[in-house]
């Protein structure tokens, strides 16, 4: 199953703050939704531990995460593999540092492809749980900066 996200937040703070947060393993590794932990492995790399409940599906999945900064284009993009309980998901997702009127805009995309019997639940409700999770991080980062 393959999903599309894309959105922006607002973030009360000036680019420079918001690039050093989201250039941060530990910061954006705290900001995940239902995370139970968070091991950092380099300046660029990190391993997560998050609860996930998809319909019947409930559980944890491990992540490996790979931040890539672009601090020239101001644009920090992600990378994001592992699951749990039999399914797999792949994620890459990218957000631009823009300069906005009392702060900074974060325009944020993603793409991600599941298999396994969480991909199985059905479109509707998985494409909802994802929406609500980037959206939810995405919000968490802009919470912690406010």
């Amino acid at each position: 199953m393959n999903l599309q996200y894309s959105g922006q937040e607002q973030i009360p703070a000036d680019p420079a703050v918001v690039w050093a947060f989201v250039t941060d393993p530990a910061k954006v590794g705290a900001c995940l939704p239902d995370v139970v932990e968070v091991t950092v492995h380099d300046p660029s790399r990190f391993d997560a531990v998050v609860r996930v409940g998809v319909g019947p599906v409930r559980g944890r999945f491990k992540l490996r995460f790979e931040l890539q900064p672009d601090e020239a284009a101001r644009r920090m993009n992600m990378k994001v593999s592992g699951g749990g309980f039999g399914s797999a998901i792949d994620l890459t997702a990218g957000s631009d540092i823009v300069p906005a009127p009392g702060g900074t805009a974060l325009n944020w995309s993603g793409q991600a492809v599941m298999r396994g019997p969480v991909a199985a639940v059905g479109g509707r409700v998985l494409d909802a749980q994802a929406q609500k999770l980037i959206t939810q991080t995405f919000a968490n980062v802009r919470e912690r900066l406010s």
